[in-house]
């Protein structure tokens, strides 16, 4: 029996799942093909990796090491949905409901203050942010529009919002003292092994890591962030907001990018609240406060002052809040503002729907204003203005006539600076890093001052070479023109040309539009092009990878959620990701209060049906299950069947059965296959049949308020009550 393992994650896709999961397994079983799950959600890998804290008799099973060897398997097929990369106040916040739940879980310790809470800081460390895309992806990143999804949008394009040519929105970033203009990058040209050190003024040596294994080929990039700098161009950026009344708008990484992310975002709130930090200095310090954690946390310390403390603590906020610059809301009505959740700060998802928004942000007064969008590093923030200035100079695209932007991104192997976070290192004092090899020889050094952060990435040949020949086999099918988003004057991009050149001259590529160009430049190319209709290939690193399938799907599709995406892994198997989870939070928040799903799985359907097409040769009725589903994710467009925004409309599990219903139609009138013909003829029957009774029991119950009994870690029961609210639906679906 062949073998499709699906992950169960977290939040509104591991909600979705309990619905779709069973009409794909039933769908399926006859064609003897197995949809198996493995669990990545956060609180499967927090029981996973404690088993020898519990002391319970039970062991769970670490299925994020197991998928670490599936994906070098050549037979792999896995459906990978969006997981949450745990900032720190969700870590703490999954750690003490599972703690509720009577799991002795240490409690997470901010700020460690012997050996034992260093151990437990370093085992949660490797869960928080990112965790989990770096370990699953070995393989680089081929995304793009699928057809039925392209020619449905040409027919209902999403709106998009007015540009004006005066408006004041701008990107500001970093002309000096960043990662960019810091950076060092070198190509490794033997198998060793390298050490970091840091170096004090008085020359006392310290380990930052040893042994990190450097293969031949490997290109080492070295750098850091000048937080003296950092505050002066905060500062800066603060006033301007004031002066030409704009909101401020802060936009990282911080999900990703999990060690140097939220601390650029602590410091923007120290300088922000510099004034009122330094004021009430003694009581932030006896209330442990840690800006680094936003907001939020900050607002639930307060808590358990006094209320006379409290409320002049509040009062002093709010007089910051009206005197100084504006602040870009999160939500406005709850009062959330871009301060609040390091992790809310997702650059590739709020850049994007702002310049969908005709460029415009919300204030804490609920009205969209112009904004100031601050991205500290430069490495990418050009992408976003020459956006910006397109949009200003020709006005919104129109996503009926627009080209489609596929993408080639370099991500395997834990490229770049998705894999940097073991090799990043906030300074505690002024001296020098230094990058040795084990006789002492120097591959690069930094002189750094007491806050600044460091880091190291690394991009092994191997990876490059396979990234390259992906780009290569996509221009070919597609003659599509074909974009190397490399910059000849940033070091890394310099190293990284040198192997593309190199590539490109073993093949016959006269026949190819491929060039190579600057990541400003390239956006401009490729925003003209599509523009004007046309299609164009970017091949990028893997930050730029998760900016750009964002950007461009969202001026497109109006989300990036309806990517094909698919992971080539080096080995030869195939990873299929579902698509953005983002908004997957406040799904969960309307379910909870509504008891209406409105989560999307358009991604899970196009996974699916690429990943039952990947398995064809070995079982011919998965190209037919696979040929079907096609047929029948463009006739659910095409009838309006997606998940409505609001209550008492078509939801998530409705869309399932609408699924159930269209896919098999198309295997009841499909000839290749009787015994299926036979079989979902049937079950196509019952399911029209009892279509209204279906959809009255599936809406009959919204509009009420649920219980989940949790949110990192639900009770599977009572999700299964909730997701598959439909009699006549299980029934027809579990005698298939």
């Amino acid at each position: 029996m062949l073998k499709i393992i699906y992950t169960k994650t977290d939040e509104a896709p591991a909600l979705a799942t309990a619905s779709l999961l069973p009409i794909l397994q039933a769908f399926t079983k006859s064609s003897k093909i197995k949809f198996e799950t493995r669990d990545i959600s956060l609180s499967a890998r927090i029981l996973a990796t404690f088993n020898d804290f519990l002391g319970s008799k039970v062991k769970y099973e670490n299925d994020l090491e197991f998928l670490s060897k599936v994906v070098k398997d050549p037979n792999a097929n896995i459906i990978k949905l969006p997981n949450i990369s745990a900032s720190i106040p969700q870590l703490k916040k999954a750690i003490i409901e599972l703690q509720s739940k009577g799991y002795p879980l240490p409690d997470y310790p901010e700020k460690a203050t012997n050996d034992n809470e260093l151990i437990i800081k370093s085992i949660y460390d490797k869960i928080k942010g990112s965790a989990v895309n770096p370990i699953l992806r070995e393989g680089n990143s081929d995304r793009r529009v699928p057809l039925a999804i392209k020619n449905y949008i040409k027919t209902n394009p999403h709106k998009l919002g007015k540009w004006e040519k005066k408006s004041k929105t701008h990107v500001s970033t970093m002309s000096n003292g960043d990662f960019r203009n810091n950076e060092k990058s070198k190509t490794s040209k033997k198998h060793e092994l390298l050490n970091i050190y840091f170096y004090d003024d008085d020359n006392k040596k310290t380990i930052l890591k040893e042994n990190i294994t450097v293969h031949k080929g490997t290109i080492i990039d070295t750098s850091f962030l000048n937080i003296e700098k950092l505050h002066k161009f905060f500062e800066k950026q603060i006033k301007k907001c004031v002066d030409e009344k704009i909101i401020l708008s802060l936009h990282l990484k911080a999900s990703m990018m999990k060690v140097s992310d939220p601390i650029i975002f602590g410091h923007m709130l120290k300088v922000y609240f510099k004034d009122f930090i330094s004021k009430n200095k003694k009581v932030l310090t006896d209330l442990n406060v840690n800006f680094n954690s936003g907001l939020s946390i900050f607002y639930e310390k307060i808590e358990s002052l006094d209320k006379k403390e409290k409320n002049k603590i509040i009062k002093e906020m709010e007089d910051i809040f009206a005197n100084s610059a504006e602040i870009a809301m999160v939500d406005s009505e709850k009062n959330i503002s871009n301060f609040h959740v390091p992790s809310d700060l997702i650059i590739d998802a709020s850049m994007p729907a702002m310049i969908k928004s005709s460029g415009k942000m919300w204030n804490r007064k609920g009205k969209l204003k112009d904004t100031n969008a601050i991205i500290p590093d430069s490495t990418y923030a050009s992408i976003y203005q020459a956006t910006i200035d397109f949009c200003k100079e020709k006005g919104a695209f129109n996503p009926s006539t627009m080209g489609t932007v596929q993408n080639v991104g370099l991500m395997a192997k834990k490229a770049e600076e998705y894999g940097s976070h073991d090799k990043t290192f906030e300074i505690k004092k002024s001296g020098q890093i230094k990058v040795q090899t084990k006789d002492g020889k120097n591959i690069a050094s930094h002189i750094v001052n007491k806050g600044d952060i460091w880091r190291m990435c690394l991009v092994r040949k191997d990876a490059i070479k396979d990234w390259i020949k992906l780009a290569i086999s996509r221009a070919k099918q597609t003659n599509f023109p074909t974009v190397f988003w490399l910059d000849k004057n940033r070091p890394h991009d310099l190293e990284i040309i040198k192997v593309v050149k190199k590539e490109l001259q073993k093949i016959n590529a006269t026949m190819l539009n491929i060039q190579i160009l600057s990541p400003y430049e390239a956006t401009v190319f490729t925003l003209n092009k599509v523009k004007e209709g046309k299609s164009v290939i970017s091949v990028s690193g893997n930050v730029l990878r998760d900016y750009l399938t964002d950007l461009f799907p969202i001026l497109e599709l109006g989300t990036s959620a309806k990517m094909l995406s698919i992971v080539p892994l080096m080995n030869g198997g195939k990873l299929f990701e579902t698509g953005a989870g983002g908004s997957a939070p406040k799904h969960v928040q309307q379910l909870l209060k509504e008891n209406h799903l409105r989560w999307d799985s358009l991604g899970e359907f196009l996974a699916v049906s690429v990943a039952l097409d990947d398995i064809s040769l070995k079982n011919p009725s998965a190209k037919i299950l696979s040929d079907c589903l096609n047929k029948a994710i463009e006739e659910l467009l095409k009838n309006n069947k997606s998940p409505s925004r609001k209550v008492g409309e078509i939801d998530n599990r409705g869309s399932h059965f609408y699924l159930a219903l269209f896919w098999s139609k198309f295997l009841s009138e499909q000839n290749e296959n009787r015994k299926m013909k036979i079989e979902f003829s049937k079950v196509h029957k019952e399911l029209l049949k009892n279509e209204n009774k279906i959809m009255n029991e599936i809406n009959s119950k919204q509009g009420k308020s649920v219980d989940l009994k949790g949110y990192y870690k639900t009770d599977n029961s009572i999700i299964d009550k909730i997701m598959r609210p439909s009699v006549f639906l299980n029934n027809i679906i579990d005698n298939i």
